[in-house]
């Protein structure tokens, strides 16, 4: 059994995706997301966990510029610059990968290792063993999850035959892998396909195929057992230790009332929970 102190928790915060779309724009994170980032990092080092930013060095620029390079355990210039990989000599597109930046992360880190989007808060963990956990499962929607058929790709790549491509993909907002051969393995077949993808304008179906697909397929394959946090589609069912914004963002964006009644949430928590980190709300809200 696995122990959830001293754990890697990683979080990962690129701007290649964001450049790649907004030439010559700031780079700028939304607020409510840097208030879900430090609400997790507060809440897993209270819980004996160190916490690492992986970032490339724009990203680093900003989170020192807003003053937040102590909101987590260390932050660390690990992700490559437009996702040039100089392991392999070659660029992944930022565009249509554009969560890449958390398998350059995954494959920084040693495992044991817990992986977190910087939207999601884990305010409790499970217990860990030698499963790797994630989120949740999804169903096999087609116009998220399409057959393989649908994928345009250079000459040289293949579709696994003795893959299972009927298993449900695992949502990857919350990732544990306790073995470091099987994160290698997952790492590799995952950019592997990102590299041999012929560019397009999904910006969807790709990304989630290398990061989400790929995982449970790869992990039935290897004899690698899985377990999920939630139940889906009912994610809220039984749920007081997870909180994932994911599918209110834009509903804040569109609306500054429920955006607000949002900051005001996690300023109130944080004062609550720890009343001496009031200096991130100022960095924040400035």
């Amino acid at each position: 059994m696995n122990s959830s102190n001293n754990l890697n928790v990683i979080y990962s915060l690129s701007t290649a995706p964001f450049f790649a779309k907004k030439m010559n724009t700031q780079f700028e994170v939304d607020k409510f997301e840097l208030y879900t980032a430090a609400l997790s990092s507060l809440t897993r080092q209270k819980e004996g966990n160190i916490t690492i930013m992986h970032c490339d060095k724009h990203a680093y620029d900003y989170i020192k510029q807003k003053g937040l390079l102590n909101l987590w355990s260390e932050v660390r210039i690990t992700l490559p610059d437009n996702f040039y990989d100089e392991k392999s000599q070659t660029k992944i597109d930022a565009r249509m990968f554009w969560a890449a930046g958390k398998l350059f992360a995954l494959r920084a880190t040693q495992s044991p290792v817990l992986m977190l989007d910087t939207d999601f808060i884990a305010w409790k963990l499970p217990k860990l063993s030698n499963k790797i956990i994630a989120a949740h499962h999804e169903d096999l929607s087609p116009n998220v999850y399409p057959p393989i058929s649908h994928f345009e790709m250079n000459e040289e790549y293949t579709f696994a035959e003795e893959l299972d491509y009927e298993i449900k993909p695992l949502n990857t907002a919350f990732l544990y892998l306790p073995c470091e051969e099987f994160k290698q393995f997952y790492i590799e077949h995952s950019l592997e396909f990102m590299r041999n993808s012929k560019s397009c304008d999904d910006y969807l179906t790709y990304m989630v195929y290398a990061e989400q697909r790929l995982l449970p397929m790869l992990a039935k394959l290897k004899g690698a057992e899985t377990e999920t946090l939630l139940n889906f589609p009912n994610l809220n069912e039984n749920n007081e230790h997870y909180t994932h914004i994911w599918g209110a963002k834009q509903v804040m964006r569109d609306n500054p009332k429920e955006l607000e009644r949002f900051l005001a949430k996690c300023r109130k928590r944080i004062r609550h929970d720890f009343p001496e980190c009031e200096w991130i709300i100022s960095k924040i809200e400035s």
